[in-house]
Order: structure tokens, then sequence, then C-alpha cells
């Protein structure tokens, strides 16, 4: 096979693999829940590739026929002040499937990061066309990961990210998430209301927040959280913004994990499971109430993709939609989830596991330094992330992801076609590598403390 060195690899230690020094893993072929690599190995994929390969990897034929279909009919149409049949189609059903969130009007792009960006632009035209200006501000929360283009980078909470590329785009004030293994305060929902106050509440234009926190190891709201966000925004007269890249789609058991949390955003922003990652797609969702200054004789919306809403991509987005329904796929997270939560708590009688959180097939285990729960130091965290973790799991036939942009965590993702049998064997697999991790960190530390 030809060789990856003209191939830059995203968030990665691309010197990592030059020359040799590491064997890149090549994946070339999927079948349900599982992928295999160029040498034929088999790997169960409990990250679903990246928290977006909702329906594995058995319905490239169906989808590929409807791409097809709607390549030989129109290639392509940019959505720039016209449209496709699909992408018109395709805005209707997301306004149908938003049900009680009453999502009205949609805004295509190419993926989450774009989607982001945009949903702060529209938020800003709406506070100008309102007459309000001075509204420049936004909320997001520490940790979190909105994105990498300029604007959603200076929402997303994670410092290490964003220093290098110079000041934020937005000026954005970072409040608590709602870790409750590690509380960073006693009240996140106060932490906003003081960010507000200081901030000067006629400034905020936006509030943005996950249903449930990818970056930090799959961060679940506490009870009455998004209902709380509400009243912050009303009364302050921000825009609120459920940031649904990951959660939409099915991944917490409902078309929106705000469906499961009682939120009531005025934009949602979504794109992975839109499509079940066939091709790619994003969106922001806005209420009609958000769109309507839009609408003015006169006002232009002051932003545009050129693929997004692209036709193909479209095409086989409604296809895929159909597929949730058709073969039950929402039904099967939220009969499977309870299942999943028992058998990751199975974990916890493991040396290396402090913490278990998630909802629907959206689970983390926090990793601890000890039986006290300590937080893994920065040094263990780069010799067990980076160093042991990644070849154990690949020895193990498990992608999942380890991750440490708050504390450090196992983190999976499973599709949501898995069945109970491969849920066990991610489970499995997760219980295997972390057995034989804590060996490993304890063999390390005797020995580092030996040498010294």
């Amino acid at each position: 096979m030809v060789g990856h060195e003209h191939l830059l690899l995203h968030f990665a230690r691309n010197g990592a693999y030059a020359d040799g020094a590491a064997d890149l893993l090549v994946l070339q072929r999927g079948e349900g829940p599982y992928v295999y690599d160029t040498s034929g190995r088999r790997y169960v994929d409990g990250l679903s590739s990246l928290f977006c390969a909702q329906l594995g990897y058995s319905y490239g034929e169906e989808l590929g026929e409807v791409a097809a279909t709607q390549m030989r009919q129109l290639a392509f149409k940019t959505n720039w002040a016209t449209a496709s049949p699909p992408a018109i189609e395709l805005a209707e059903r997301l306004s149908k499937v938003s049900g009680e969130l009453a999502l009205g009007k949609t805004f295509f792009t190419c993926g989450g990061s774009e989607a982001v960006e945009a949903a702060w632009k529209i938020a800003r035209q709406f506070h100008l066309a309102r007459g309000e200006p001075g509204r420049t501000k936004a909320i997001a929360r520490r940790t979190a990961y909105h994105g990498v283009t300029l604007g959603a980078l200076a929402l997303t909470g994670v410092s290490s990210m964003k220093e290098m590329f110079g000041e934020p785009a937005i000026d954005v004030r970072h409040v608590a998430n709602t870790n409750a293994f590690r509380p960073e305060v006693p009240d996140p929902l106060a932490d906003v209301e003081r960010a507000v106050e200081e901030e000067g509440p006629e400034s905020i234009a936006l509030i943005v927040a996950e249903p449930v926190q990818n970056a930090g190891g799959c961060l679940a709201p506490p009870p009455g959280y998004w209902e709380g966000l509400r009243e912050i925004a009303d009364r302050c007269g921000a825009l609120l913004h459920a940031d649904e890249v990951i959660t939409g789609f099915g991944r917490l058991g409902e078309w929106f994990g705000s469906q499961r949390y009682g939120a009531r955003p005025d934009i949602v922003t979504c794109a992975k499971g839109l499509t079940a990652a066939y091709v790619p797609m994003g969106a922001v969702l806005v209420r009609d109430e958000v769109a309507a200054p839009l609408y003015d004789a006169g006002r232009t919306l002051l932003h545009g993709v050129t693929f997004g809403g692209h036709p193909v991509c479209a095409a086989v987005a409604l296809r895929v939609l159909d597929i949730y329904g058709r073969d039950h796929v929402l039904e099967n997270v939220r009969a499977l989830e309870p299942h999943l939560e028992q058998r990751l708590r199975g974990l916890l009688d493991l040396l290396l596991v402090g913490d278990v959180r998630g909802a629907g097939f959206f689970w983390a285990v926090e990793l601890v330094a000890d039986a006290a729960d300590a937080p893994v130091g920065p040094l263990d965290r780069e010799r067990l992330l980076r160093q042991y973790l990644p070849g154990r799991l690949r020895e193990a036939g498990l992608i999942a992801r380890a991750d440490d942009r708050g504390d450090a965590v196992l983190q999976i993702a499973p599709p949501l076609i898995a069945d109970r049998a491969v849920l066990d064997e991610i489970v499995d697999k997760m219980g295997e590598v972390l057995t034989d991790a804590g060996e490993w960190m304890t063999t390390h530390r005797a020995g580092a403390a030996a040498a010294a």
C-alpha cells in the first residue's frame, strides 16, 4: 500500500508516525459495528469512529444508491439564493423531528465547527436587527469543545487548544461545567448567573452548552440545569444555544439531547449523526422567532457556505432519517442503555477506574491515580494515555478514546445499531485493557521509585 508520508493527520502527533517510528492504523473496510485494517484484523468500533457512525458500516450500498441517484439528477446546487429539492425537504424534516423544540428554520453547513460558527453569526444578526449591537459576548463552559474554526474555538473551553492562535474571535466568559465527580463549584447555575452579572446582562448575546458535555468525559447535567439556563437566558435577553453536534440523532436515545433534558434552546447545532457519517454535513436549527428578523425586507443573512446543503448530502441525510425510524435505532438505544450502564458500572471495581458517567450510548470512565481517586498527574497521563493505552486498545481490537482535555478518561460511543452482545464485547475489552493498565501503572511507578 502507498505510504502515508504525504498525509497530515488531524489532532495527531504526526512525527510519531514518520519513518516508521510507529505503526499507523489504516482501516480499509467496515461491517456492522466492526472495522478491518489493511491486514484484515477486526476491531469493534466502540467510538462510532468519532461519535458519528451511528449506523455502523453496513448501509453503504443503500446510501450509495441514494447518492448516485441524486448525482445523476442534480449533482450540486448551492444554497446561495437558490436551493435544491433535497435541501428543502431536509429542512422540513428536521423541523418535524425537532418536535416540541419547535426549531422551524435550518441553515446547512458542512460540519460541526462550521455550524457553531454560523450559530454565533445568526445570534449576532438577531440582536443587531433588534437594535442591540452591544450584545457581543458569549457564555460557554470550561473544558467544553465546540470546534476548531476561530469563532468555535473561542467558545471552546480548552485553553491549550487556543493559546497559540492569538486573541479569541469572540469575547467569551467560561463558567463551570457539570462534572459531579470533581465539581468546580457547588452550583454550576449560580456560576452562570454570576458571570452574566459581572459581564453585564445587556452585553450577553449567547449562552452555549452541550446537553451532555463531551470533553471532560460525558458530563451529564443535574436535574433542573437546562431549565435554569433557559430562565437565565430569558432574564438577561440572551439566546440559548444547545450544541448537539455529538448528542443529536439518537446518541442519547432521542432525536436531540435537548428533548431528553427538558431544554428549550433557541438554536441547536448538529452534524455527525445527521448523515450517520456516510457523507459530511452539519446544520443550525433555529426557532422561528429567532430567524424572523432575517426575513425583514431588505435584510441579508451575511453568512454562507458553498457546499452547505449539498443536494447529495441532503438526499443521504433524508434516507438516514428514514433508517433511524425504519430500523428502530433510537428505540434500540433506549432499550439497551440500562444494560450498558450496568456493565460499565462494574468497571468501578478496577483500581484505575474512579467514576462512570454518561447517557444513552455515550459514556466515559474516569481514570484515577490510586484508591483514593486522586487525579492522574501530568507525567502519568503522558505515559498512560499516549504511550500505553493506544497500543493496548489496538491489541485488544477495540477503538475507544483516551482523552485528557479535562481529567483522564477512556470514552466510548458505540454505533447505535449495536446489540447487547456487541456492548458486552466493548465493556469486556475495556475491562481487560484497564486491568492491564492498572498493573502496568503500578509496576511502572515501582520501577521509577527504585531508580530514584
